[in-house]
């Protein structure tokens, strides 16, 4: 599983992307609306950064800061770690797990946002293959 490329990963997989000036408490509002737990953050089209829920957490909240009146670019994390869609999914794990962060964005070539992989994906693919195994077994019992 870690071999499928990113570009079966993010398939059909909505993400987050605002711009630069959005309201903070805008895009975590559009986060919940979408179930997502990060954003991606452009300027002019192009990747400038990601905001992640630790980011409203502690670079938000637990700094006092009106959400209202703060601009997602003034608390985001600035030039992440991306990947492009041809590389590996265990390239991404390999990522986050040395970064210790929890999303990689998926840009193309000219750093233009696809998509965002984070280690749910990980946890899906696990579950898939649990659920394979569940039925293979299932279909053993019978025969037996």
């Amino acid at each position: 599983m870690p071999s499928r490329p990113i570009h079966q990963v993010i398939a059909q997989q909505p993400f987050v992307c605002v711009p630069i000036d959005m309201s903070v408490r805008a895009v975590t509002q559009l986060m919940q609306d979408r179930r997502q737990s990060a954003a991606l953050v452009t300027e002019h089209g192009m990747l400038t950064g990601i905001f992640t829920e630790r980011d409203a957490t502690f670079r938000v909240l637990a700094a006092g800061l009106d959400p209202d009146a703060t601009p997602v670019g003034a608390v985001l994390t600035h030039k992440p770690q991306t990947i492009t869609e041809d590389k590996p999914f265990g390239h991404a794990l390999h990522l986050m797990y040395d970064g210790g962060f929890r999303h990689v964005p998926v840009v193309d070539l000219s750093g233009r946002p696809i998509g965002l992989v984070s280690a749910r994906d990980a946890l899906a693919l696990d579950a898939e293959a649990f659920g394979q195994e569940l039925v293979r077994r299932e279909e053993i019992t019978v025969i037996l």
